[in-house]
């Protein structure tokens, strides 16, 4: 750990050493967060540790420190860039320097000023925010005097001793104060990244997409807008939510262009590799929600119970330029099997960036056509995952469930007409999902030993037929019904001659194995 002073901070910035990379935020804090960082320092208050990266790599873009200019420097020096304390030292700078006047029309929270009148407590801050026409040159003394030989003088002439006695404590108060920093010293920007994600997990979050960002950014390729075009390009399919989701993207990128789930691996690719490989990267995810919809009649990136599984598959259809990966049938049908095994087994809920290296590597030797292991998972799924889980609409199990319920094209069931799983699975709602033994019948009966709301007892059922069948027993909805009812239950997994019979207990344990034949189907 080491010191700076305010001087020591004036003179780095100004030479140029002292700089701000482009994936750090703007400046955001206003006059009165100014004026009380002032106070903390004048009182001793705890205002943190200064974070810099120390490098000899100029990065090929850089932000202006608040609204000052991007100082000129010798290229002899190392260059400390900051990672964390941008907002203080940008604060500092603005206080104390005297060299720029900013423009009339430029927002300038620095102006700040010690009230020499201001009740001396440990809570209330002692420095003030002050346009120039409120300012009273007996009462308010003006920070950026107090390095500034000439101006300290010319400030300090008209007043009284008193006050002059006050003003000099001040002075050598901001003159002797050690602000600590911390430097890491490296060239290797994935350390950078890290460290970046680190000290940012303590506020709001930032993640490696801005440093990425810098890392690639040349004349004709900015990867905010790449992302952007996306967005737009899969809103027609139902997919615009990838082109949003900044830490899937990465993910996405690092698997194709690093063989890595970790998103701050890309860091260490060289900008122009992500640039010229970009296309590659646009390509897979195209082909992976091609096969997602195609394959699972999945609609939308929230119908995927885990949105990693779109990282290994957009690492499968991975190809550079206009080309489309053509698969086979074995290939889909591992890929198939991966996919609801992965779902099943809930695999993706601990132990993801594990879980995904390896479906990456196992994913690229399918995709090579050479011996992969990637459907070979561990799973057991017993009568428990239908009778346990509660129908709750996010979850992994439920999810899940819709979708497997979706593969067996299920029917109206009181028309028998095929329920457009396009319109439900894009609006993805409660409504289109109800208890087959309705709640309002259950709750007359006494002695249960399954619970209502299991997954079990749910199917696809429009808003519309389930109003029309109301709360009654099923032996008397079962007249709303087409005469091929057996049919349209098929689609759902369930036997009419148990579900007409309102014996709920045993009805559900039916369902329940009749969907374990199912998973067992998908999974084998």
């Amino acid at each position: 750990m080491s010191d700076f002073s305010i001087r020591d901070i004036l003179t780095k910035v100004q030479d140029g050493i002292i700089r701000i990379p482009t994936f750090q935020r703007g400046f955001v804090w206003d006059s009165d967060t100014v004026a009380f960082f002032m106070d903390s320092i004048y009182k001793s208050y705890p205002f943190g540790t200064i974070q810099l990266w120390r490098t000899k790599e100029k990065l090929t873009t850089e932000k202006a420190l608040g609204p000052f200019p991007i100082f000129q420097r010798d290229d002899q020096y190392p260059i400390d860039y900051v990672l964390d304390g941008q907002q203080r030292i940008t604060s500092i700078f603005g206080v104390f320097q005297t060299e720029y006047v900013l423009p009339d029309n430029a927002e300038n929270p620095f102006k700040i000023y010690f009230d020499l009148r201001a009740d001396v407590n440990i809570q209330d801050s002692q420095f003030v925010s002050l346009a120039d026409n409120e300012v009273d040159n007996t009462r308010h003394f003006p920070l950026n005097c107090l390095f500034d030989t000439v101006k300290y003088r010319q400030s300090t002439n008209s007043l009284p001793e008193v006050d002059i006695k006050t003003i000099d404590e001040l002075q050598a108060i901001f003159k002797e104060v050690k602000i600590p920093f911390q430097t890491l010293e490296t060239d290797d920007s994935a350390k950078v990244a890290i460290v970046f994600e680190r000290i940012n997990r303590k506020g709001i979050p930032l993640d490696t997409f801005q440093l990425l960002s810098a890392w690639t950014w040349s004349e004709d390729f900015v990867l905010q807008s790449k992302f952007e075009e996306l967005t737009d390009e899969l809103r027609p399919y139902g997919f615009e939510e990838v082109g949003g989701n900044i830490n899937l993207l990465l993910r996405i990128c690092s698997a194709i262009l690093a063989d890595s789930g970790s998103a701050s691996a890309i860091i260490n690719l060289n900008g122009a590799t992500v640039r010229d490989r970009f296309d590659e990267i646009i390509n897979g995810i195209r082909g992976a929600i091609d096969f997602l919809k195609t394959n699972f009649k999945i609609e939308k990136l929230n119908n995927l119970p885990y949105d990693n599984l779109l990282v290994p598959l957009s690492v499968f259809f991975s190809v550079s330029g206009n080309q489309h990966l053509r698969y086979d049938n074995n290939q889909r049908e591992v890929i198939t099997k991966w996919f609801w095994r992965t779902c099943f087994s809930k695999r993706y809920s601990a132990g993801i960036l594990r879980a995904l290296n390896r479906d990456i590597e196992e994913i690229k030797k399918l995709k090579n056509k050479l011996s992969s292991n990637l459907s070979v998972i561990s799973i057991n799924v017993d009568g428990s995952y239908f009778l346990k889980n509660q129908f709750t609409m996010g979850t992994v199990n439920t999810k899940t469930f819709i979708l497997m319920l979706a593969q067996n094209n299920p029917k109206s069931f009181i028309t028998g007409s095929p329920i457009s799983l396009s319109n439900v699975l894009k609006e993805y709602n409660r409504n289109e999902f109800h208890h087959i033994y309705p709640r309002a019948y259950l709750k007359t009966k006494s002695g249960l030993t399954n619970s209502d709301s299991s997954l079990a007892n749910f199917c696809f059922m429009s808003r519309s037929d389930n109003q029309r069948l109301g709360g009654m027993a099923p032996s008397i909805y079962r007249q709303y019904m087409e005469k091929n009812s057996q049919d349209i239950l098929n689609t759902s997994y369930i036997d009419e001659t148990k579900l007409f019979k309102d014996d709920y207990d045993q009805f559900i344990l039916d369902r329940t194995e009749k969907l374990l034949t199912a998973v067992g189907k998908l999974i084998n």
